[in-house]
C-alpha cells in the first residue's frame, strides 16, 4: 500500500515537466514550412562545410586523426546537432524576464530550473527528429557516413548525445539569467553562442587546433557540448577512454546545473528586491 502511494506521488510530482516536455515537443511541429527552409539552409552550409574541409585534406589521408570520411561524418553530425543543441542562440528565459512574464511562472509549484529543463527536453527532441535524423539520413545517401562502431559504439553516443545537450542546455540558462541583472542581455548571449560555437567544435574540430588551446578548452566545459559526442561516435574514444568522456560531461552537467541553480535563486532575490 504505501509502495503503491510512493509510485502515485513520484507520478503526480513529475507529470507537470512531462507535460511541459510533451507540449513543448508537439510545438515544434506547429510550423512545417518554417522547418522545411530551416532543414534547407542546413543542408546547403552543410554541403559548403563538406567542401571546406575536403579542401583542406588535399590529398593526405588523415589530418589531426581525421579522415576524409570522418571529416564527412563530423560535418553530419554537428549539422544534425545544430538546432537540437540551439547552438546559434536561445533567449526564452531573457524575453520572460524581461516582459515580467517570469513572476507568473514562478507562482507554478515546481522547479522553475526543472521545468524550463524539461521544455527544452521536449524541444530538442523534437528538433532531432525533424532534423537531426533527416539530415543524418541525406548524408548517409549523398556523402556516407562512419558509423559507431557496435551497440557498445551506439548506446555510448546516444549517453554522450544527452549529456551534451543537459551541458548546452545549463549554460544557455546561465547565459540568460544575466537577464535579471542587464536590461540589454542579448548582446552577452550573442557573445556567449560565438564562444560556444567556436569552443565546442561546431565550427572546427577541436583536434584541428593548436595543442595549447585544446589543452586549455580542456578545463572548460565547451568541449562536452558537441566535440565528446563526435569523439564518441567515431570512435576516436573507445571502451575506457569513453567512459571517461562521459564521466568528464556527467561532472560538468551536474557542475553546470549546480551553478544556474545557484545563479537563479541570485537572480530571482534581485528581482523581489527590484520588482516587489
Amino acid at each position: 500500500m504505501n509502495a503503491a502511494l510512493l509510485r502515485r506521488a513520484g507520478g503526480s510530482h513529475l507529470r507537470p515537466y512531462l507535460s511541459a516536455a510533451r507540449l513543448s515537443f508537439r510545438r515544434q511541429f506547429a510550423y512545417p514550412a518554417a522547418t522545411f527552409w530551416g532543414l534547407t539552409t542546413n543542408l546547403f552550409f552543410g554541403a559548403l562545410r563538406v567542401a571546406v574541409l575536403l579542401a583542406l585534406f588535399g590529398t593526405r589521408p588523415q589530418v589531426a586523426g581525421y579522415t576524409p570520411a570522418d571529416a564527412v561524418t563530423y560535418t553530419g553530425l554537428t549539422q544534425a546537432f545544430l538546432s537540437a543543441f540551439s547552438l546559434f542562440g536561445w533567449y526564452e528565459l531573457m524575453r520572460t524576464v524581461h516582459r515580467g512574464e517570469v513572476a507568473t511562472e514562478l507562482l507554478r509549484p515546481h522547479s522553475f530550473l526543472g521545468f524550463w529543463l524539461a521544455q527544452d527536453a521536449g524541444r530538442a527532441a523534437a528538433q532531432f527528429g525533424l532534423r537531426g535524423v533527416t539530415i543524418l539520413a541525406l548524408y548517409g545517401v549523398f556523402f556516407g557516413l562512419k558509423l559507431p562502431p557496435g551497440v557498445e559504439g551506439w548506446t555510448l553516443t546516444l549517453i554522450s548525445a544527452v549529456l551534451a545537450w543537459v551541458c548546452g542546455f545549463a549554460f544557455r540558462f546561465l547565459v540568460n539569467c544575466a537577464a535579471f541583472w542587464s536590461p540589454d542581455a542579448v548582446g552577452i548571449g550573442r557573445f556567449a553562442w560565438a564562444l560556444m560555437g567556436l569552443a565546442c567544435g561546431f565550427l572546427m574540430p577541436l583536434a584541428f587546433f593548436p595543442g595549447w588551446f585544446r589543452t586549455l578548452l580542456a578545463w572548460t566545459p565547451f568541449p562536452s557540448m558537441m566535440n565528446s559526442t563526435v569523439e564518441v561516435w567515431l570512435g576516436h574514444a573507445k571502451g575506457g577512454e569513453a567512459l571517461g568522456v562521459l564521466g568528464v560531461q556527467a561532472v560538468w552537467a551536474a557542475a553546470l546545473l549546480g551553478l544556474a541553480q545557484l545563479v537563479l535563486a541570485r537572480g530571482l532575490r534581485r528581482l523581489e528586491v527590484a520588482g516587489g
